[in-house]
């Protein structure tokens, strides 16, 4: 009885579609497939990868990746097949610090830790998060005022800024802010 109800229950989760709230009960509409939750001061890291710079690709990329590049210290996304910087170095910073990396590279990479939200039409896009919707969007995690009010983030925190109605970066030295001004 057991393994027809554990049976069932995976029948049943292949075939509905995701939705998934950190650090809250609920999304907030059907539109989402991923909401954070906006009771803490912290913000979403993307993947650390290095682009290799002669190439300018990473193995399997695909349209819609978003990574930080901790070798410039810069957020990229694949846009048409290509890698465009969405961070801008602060100007009046110089250059930028380097990235310490030497805790994750001492790490051995899972290639088969992922997790995937959303439709399986495409099993065969890699990541280790897979938000696969084409109809529901990730809500970021929502703090006002980030500069201010994190303490101490990590290179790639990715927040929405509820101060200044702005995507805020963290690029290892400063803070991006995209947006209207």
């Amino acid at each position: 009885m057991k393994s027809i109800l554990i049976a069932g229950c995976m029948l049943v989760s292949s075939v509905c579609f995701s939705q998934v709230a950190i650090g809250k009960t609920s999304v907030t509409n059907n539109w989402v497939s991923l909401e954070f939750g906006n009771t803490e001061n912290r913000g979403l890291i993307l993947p650390w990868v290095k682009v290799n710079p002669d190439t300018n690709t990473i193995p399997d990329m695909v349209d819609g990746m978003i990574i930080f590049d901790p070798a410039d210290a810069q957020v990229k996304a694949v846009v048409a097949g290509t890698w465009q910087t969405l961070s801008a170095a602060d100007p009046n910073a110089g250059t930028l610090a380097a990235v310490d990396t030497s805790l994750q590279e001492t790490k051995p990479e899972v290639s088969s830790a992922m997790v995937r939200i959303g439709h399986t039409e495409n099993p065969d896009l890699k990541g280790v998060l897979v938000l696969s919707d084409t109809d529901k969007a990730m809500v970021l995690p929502k703090v006002a005022s980030p500069h201010l009010n994190i303490i101490d983030p990590a290179p790639g925190l990715v927040v929405y800024d509820t101060t200044a109605h702005q995507i805020a970066v963290f690029n290892g030295q400063g803070w991006s802010f995209w947006g209207p001004k």
